[in-house]
Parts: structure tokens; C-alpha cells; sequence
């Protein structure tokens, strides 16, 4: 049994994150991970899905752009590139990488069987550590569908099947109207599958602005996909190599595959620590201000229920790795950026103006249409859109919420992020030298617009 001054459990962009700084750091590291180096993100979720989107939404600039003729997609060439990226589902460099600098990489399931120290179980072997760093991640969000059981991967796809597949289907459903339903229906759509996606909330990407929601709506209208909104599958069924559906109005969806976006689950309820009297807020792991569970053990990611988005699964291995080395840090949730890679891209920022009234704050609001105000978008395309929301608190003269739909948005949607989090004055932003012509300068008209 060997001692160390750190165990990370699941390698996932938040364990990749506290592993690095701590092995710079010179600690002695091991690194427990049960599939591979790079986690959900790296190989089934965001990598794949980003790469998947690209050549369509290269095709949709193309065609809007003057003098540009209609490009061809290659699907053989595009899954090629998605495998090279994905690394062909193989960790073999990143596990020869860890052990060349220093670390004990172990492979299988971990268990903590122990505490004061901290004790480790893989397999047939335990280790101790001073520190012990959860990062197992989450895991799909089954919903209680009748008939789900009985499909089978070759028809009922999760965002593992449905960003590795090798064939576009003729048709797919998607069952959730969140960021990934978003991400794979206009994929697949651009694509050439017939797509119908089912939403059991009142628009796609409920939890965001209204208007933001109803421009992605109006963008899939444009795309030919189905939205069912206020509906839920109840039944489900296979019909010779594709499947039957029965949804809560009673509409009968014929489909090639099935696929669930129906969100996720923390994995923290597999690793044996409500035993050693570590208490659990459902399947997550509570974690404190430091990403601190118990003294001597950590969290990070989508475990601890926490903005599940890789980076902020990164940023709470930032914080870890710091408290670990002596660096007291404390972790700040406040204007953390939210993107959904569809086309138009479409980004948010901090509060929604219901929730800063909820908050009691007395709100002011302004959106701007971008292809009225500025000369970027027509710079871009001959039938742009683009579109920027801002949401303000008057008390405090300051930005508590953004939102943006346009090309590029997950870049300049920071300009808000970093304003919301440092809480720039709005006089200081209406102060600002936009470059031209750019989409950033639509902060400034908005901001010109806002009542404060």
C-alpha cells in the first residue's frame, strides 16, 4: 500500500486539471480512471459533438456569403475527422503521458474504503492519500418512457451512440429540448434526417431568455424540425428496425432512432462514501466554497451538481489544485457562460430578467437587433440574423445578465461574462472603443438602449 499526496477518482477535464497542477506542482499523484483519459467530454460529448456541428455550420456561412457556391458535406470524411479527434476511443498516449510524468495511473472501478488517511481501493489494490479529489462525472438521465427497456443500442441512442454513430438515420426523435437535444436535432437535420424533437417544457432551452428561446424556434422552423413543446413520449415501441412512439397528445411518431437529451445525474453515489458518514445531496457530492467535501476530500464537475459544464468542471479543479498547494482559493459561480453550439449560435450570461426580479432587483432590459444596428452581420452574410439582450440592475448601475444569438456568440458573449463578474459599471462599458465592424459592438448599442 502506498501513500500519496493525492488520489484523483475520474479523469475527465476537472481530474485532468487538478492532476496536472499537482504533478507541476512536484506532489505524488495517482490517477484512477474506469474508461478513459479525457472523460465523457473528450471522447462522447463535447469534442465530437463541436467537430460534428462544424461542416454543416460551415456549409450554412457558405451559403449565406456573396460569390460562394453550395459546398458538398462528405459524411465519410467528416466521421474520419470526428474518429482522429476522439482519438479513435483510445487513451493509450494520455495513460503513457501521466506515468512519464510521475503519476500512478490505475484502471478499473474506485471504492473509498477508508478515511483518516483517506484510503483507496482499485481492484485488488488500496492506496492512502493525504487528499483524495472526486471527479467521476454524471451519468444519463433515464426517463421513466414505457417500452424503453426493450430497444436496444442499435435504436435507442444516448449522446455516446448518437456523437460516435457511423451512419446518418432517415429519422430521428429526440426526447429533450435542453442544450445537447438543441445540438444533435439541428445536426442531424443538417445532416438530411427528418428530425422531431419533443420538449415537455413550454420552448426549447426553457431555462433561458424567452426571446433567446423563441429565436432558436424560429431558426429550427427554418431548419424543417418538428418541436413538440409541452409533450413528453409516454410509449415507446420497436417497429421493424425502427421505433414507434406515443406521445402525451396522442401524436404517433414513426422513427429510424431514438435519442435521449434528457439530461444528467452526478455519479457520486458509487464510490462507498455515505458509508464512512459523508452525506450526499441526492447523488451529488455538497461541496463548500473550496470545492471541499470532508477535510482531505474534494470535488469537482458535473458530481457536484454545479453548473454541469466542463468549464466549470475545470475551473473547480483550478480551485482544488490551489487549496491543495496552500493557495487558499474560493470558488465564484457568478457569470458563468452557457453556449449552445447551433446555428446561429446562441450564448447566455448570468441572470434571466425573471430571475434578477425574483431577486427583487429593479430591472432594466434592451435587446437589439444586430442586422438593423451594425454592418457586421451584412460583412458576413446576405441574410444575416443576430440578435443581443442585456439585462441590468438600475440600483447598482451594473449588468447581471446577458444573452446573444448570432454567429460566433460563444466568443463575444464574454465581453459580458467578464463585465458581470467584475461588475464593470455601465458607464464605464457605454465608455468602451469597440473595434469595427464587429458583433461586439452591439453591446454598446444595447447598452445605450438600457434605462439606467
Amino acid at each position: 500500500m502506498e501513500h500519496l499526496d493525492a488520489i484523483v477518482i475520474g479523469m475527465g477535464p476537472g481530474g485532468e486539471t487538478v492532476t496536472d497542477r499537482l504533478l507541476s506542482a512536484g506532489r505524488r499523484v495517482a490517477v484512477v480512471e474506469r474508461e478513459l483519459i479525457g472523460g465523457e467530454c473528450g471522447y462522447w460529448a463535447c469534442i465530437p459533438t463541436k467537430v460534428l456541428l462544424r461542416p454543416p455550420e460551415v456549409r450554412a456561412e457558405a451559403v449565406g456569403a456573396a460569390g460562394v457556391d453550395d459546398p458538398a458535406l462528405d459524411w465519410p470524411a467528416l466521421r474520419a475527422y470526428r474518429d482522429q479527434m476522439i482519438r479513435h476511443l483510445d487513451d493509450a498516449k494520455q495513460v503513457e503521458g501521466y506515468r512519464e510524468r510521475g503519476a500512478l495511473v490505475l484502471r478499473g472501478e474506485a471504492r473509498i474504503v477508508g478515511r483518516d488517511p483517506w484510503r483507496v481501493a482499485v481492484g485488488d489494490t488500496e492506496h492512502t492519500a493525504e487528499h483524495v479529489v472526486v471527479a467521476t462525472g454524471a451519468g444519463v438521465l433515464v426517463p421513466p418512457i414505457d417500452g424503453l427497456d426493450d430497444l436496444g443500442p442499435d435504436v435507442l441512442w444516448t449522446n455516446r451512440e448518437a456523437t460516435t454513430l457511423t451512419e446518418i438515420p432517415e429519422s430521428a426523435l429526440v426526447v429533450g429540448g435542453s442544450a445537447v437535444g438543441v445540438e444533435l436535432g439541428q445536426f442531424l437535420a443538417r445532416m438530411g434526417s427528418r428530425v422531431t424533437i419533443v420538449q415537455r417544457g413550454p420552448r426549447l432551452l426553457d431555462r433561458e431568455d424567452p426571446r433567446l428561446c423563441e429565436l432558436i424556434g424560429e431558426q429550427f422552423d427554418r431548419d424543417g424540425i418538428t418541436v413538440h413543446l409541452e409533450s413528453q413520449v409516454t410509449s415507446v415501441a420497436r417497429q421493424g428496425e425502427g421505433v414507434a412512439a406515443i406521445l402525451s397528445g396522442g401524436e404517433r411518431v414513426r422513427t429510424e432512432v431514438l435519442v435521449l437529451a434528457t439530461g444528467r445525474e452526478p455519479r457520486g453515489d458509487q464510490l462507498g462514501l455515505t458509508e464512512l458518514g459523508v452525506e450526499l445531496d441526492g447523488k451529488a457530492l455538497p461541496v463548500d466554497e473550496h470545492c471541499r467535501v470532508a477535510p482531505g476530500l474534494w470535488a469537482a464537475g458535473d458530481v457536484t451538481a454545479r453548473a454541469m459544464f466542463t468549464h466549470v468542471a475545470k475551473y473547480q479543479g483550478r480551485v482544488i489544485s490551489a487549496n491543495i498547494l496552500g493557495n487558499g482559493q474560493v470558488a465564484d459561480y457568478t457569470a458563468v457562460p452557457r453556449v449552445v453550439f447551433a446555428y446561429p449560435e446562441v450564448a447566455a450570461v448570468g441572470l434571466t430578467a425573471e430571475q434578477a426580479r425574483d431577486q427583487g432587483m429593479d430591472v432594466a432590459t434592451a435587446e437589439t437587433d444586430l442586422t438593423a444596428a451594425l454592418a457586421r452581420p451584412w460583412t458576413m452574410e446576405t441574410d444575416p440574423s443576430g440578435a443581443l439582450g442585456l439585462v441590468a440592475d438600475r440600483e447598482h448601475g451594473v449588468l447581471v445578465g446577458a444573452w446573444a444569438f448570432g454567429p460566433l456568440a460563444s466568443e463575444w458573449i464574454h465581453t459580458a461574462a467578464l463585465a458581470i463578474r467584475t461588475g464593470l459599471p455601465i458607464g464605464a462599458l457605454r465608455d468602451t472603443i469597440p473595434q469595427f465592424p464587429t458583433f461586439n459592438e452591439g453591446y454598446l448599442i444595447a447598452l445605450e438602449a438600457l434605462d439606467v
